[in-house]
């Protein structure tokens, strides 16, 4: 990071105060417009006085004429900047002037000789003088570390990105929308909790120094969800930033959003019902309406997202893919045997081990995957009528979970066990101690529900058609930047 700044920009910043002029000034000029829809009205208010702010992306000619483009986050606008039609010592900034600076014009709207929408300026103020080059106009950055590293010159360089968050901020209100018509309740909930749980994951460990305790970084936000409908929110929902400590890949980051929400007195096939509504807005706002249907377009293949999604069987298709029941022990050891995979993990874990490995990857059309080993959903409420199996879905696309739900189990002694048996398996992936305070809550009574999460950041790369889960968080973990750079 040293000599960060570019010396022929440091001159111009001198320059620009020997001039007398501020180059970051407290505030802009009143009464801006945005630059495309002036651009847009050139013909219908030819004439008018409007006043554009943005930054600069375009400088052509110089003496006693300048265009300049003027970008703002909703489009362009080019200014007409002439020598006799501007005060002298606003003519005089131009000269210190570089792409990437921010400005301001005031002045005339209408069209060059050539049909160009323009502003004939009468007023030019300097509102920010940038100390380093933008990336070159036509190319943009292309490396997708750097462009990462540096999401903030990623988004004025390359408008599709600034279109793709726009599109996931269009995603999150549709789903807001859906949630609000259903009279569900939005809440913020703790994010470092003093036991970890409502997830298999590996937490991020941090210290409370003036209580002196060791809190964790949420997993999920499930748990305490699940206590306000103890406490009588009969429909909540939360949009939470969770944090799992895992590695970096297409499909994971540290740092992600999990939407979750539960309802009292419903179940995991109400809450599939939901989903598919949720999905359906949320597709809408990503604009995958094609000829009456909603269809995802991702890695080369279309996803039909129009409801209702089928409903699939997790038996049934384990046994289509492996030619046994998943209640064949002898079957599952020795094909867990044969595919080298942990046999000390438990018959109902190597049975899922394997429905990840063989069955997830064909599930590219959206479909639920229903009644899941009760083992393997320790949150989740026993099927009535098989024991060893739990009223538990997740809906997969492409090979990968887009969302996962249950019927919520609301058994204290039975939860008070399933934790334990958790603790003593002593899975690192798993809660290492009983969350005893969910079970006092469990305790006082909670009502019968369904509860659902759905992985945001998955949900926008499968709608937005984008492989790579960083290219739709704004700020994505990296690894550190190498010294010096």
């Amino acid at each position: 990071m040293k000599d960060l700044f570019h010396p022929d920009r440091l001159q111009k910043l001198e320059e620009i105060r020997s001039l007398g002029a501020d180059p970051y000034p407290a505030r802009a000029p009143r009464g801006r417009e945005w630059a495309a829809p002036a651009a847009a009205a050139a013909d219908a208010r030819a004439g008018a006085t409007v006043t554009i702010h943005g930054r600069v992306r375009g400088r052509r000619g110089y003496g006693k004429l300048t265009f300049l483009d003027l970008v703002d986050a909703s489009g362009k606008i080019q200014a007409c900047l002439q020598q006799e039609q501007l005060p002298p010592a606003e003519f005089a900034l131009l000269g210190a002037l570089h792409l990437g600076d921010f400005a301001s014009v005031t002045g005339t709207l209408g069209r060059t000789r050539l049909g160009e929408p323009t502003v004939f300026a009468t007023r030019f103020v300097l509102l920010s003088k940038a100390l380093l080059s933008p990336p070159e106009k036509w190319h943009g950055l292309t490396d997708a570390e750097l462009r990462a590293r540096m999401r903030y010159v990623d988004l004025f360089s390359n408008p599709e990105m600034a279109q793709r968050f726009h599109k996931r901020a269009a995603i999150f209100s549709a789903m807001r929308r859906v949630f609000a018509a259903h009279e569900y309740v939005e809440v913020e909930t703790p994010v470092l909790h003093p036991v970890y749980g409502g997830a298999a994951a590996r937490p991020f460990v941090t210290h409370h120094n003036a209580l002196d305790m060791r809190l964790y970084l949420r997993i999920a936000p499930e748990l305490y969800l699940k206590r306000l409908l103890v406490g009588g929110i009969e429909r909540v929902c939360e949009f939470a930033r969770v944090f799992r400590n895992e590695g970096l890949s297409p499909r994971h980051n540290p740092e992600f959003t999990m939407l979750e929400f539960y309802e009292a007195y419903s179940d995991y096939r109400g809450m599939a019902a939901l989903t598919e509504e949720l999905l359906a807005a949320a597709a809408e706002a990503a604009g995958c309406r094609h000829d009456g249907r909603l269809v995802a377009r991702f890695r080369g293949q279309e996803v039909d997202l129009t409801p209702p999604f089928p409903r699939r069987s997790y038996r049934e298709l384990f046994q289509e893919a492996l030619g046994f029941a998943p209640e064949d022990q002898a079957a599952v050891a020795a094909e867990q045997r044969r595919r080298g995979l942990a046999p000390e993990r438990g018959h109902w874990q190597a049975v899922n081990d394997l429905f990840e490995e063989k069955v997830e990857p064909t599930l590219q059309q959206a479909v639920f995957v229903l009644d899941y080993p009760k083992a393997v959903s320790p949150l989740a409420k026993p099927s009535p009528e098989r024991p060893d199996w739990a009223e538990r879905w997740e809906l997969f696309a492409c090979g990968t979970e887009l969302a996962n739900a249950f019927s919520e189990l609301n058994d204290p002694q039975l939860q008070l066990r399933n934790f334990e048996e958790q603790v003593a398996a002593k899975d690192p992936e798993a809660p290492n101690q009983v969350d005893w305070d969910y079970v006092r809550a469990l305790a006082y009574g909670m009502p019968p529900a369904g509860g659902c999460g759905i992985g945001m950041d998955r949900l926008c790369m499968l709608l937005l058609g984008v492989e790579n889960i960083r290219e739709v968080i704004l700020f994505p973990h990296l690894r550190p930047e190498a010294e010096g750079a």
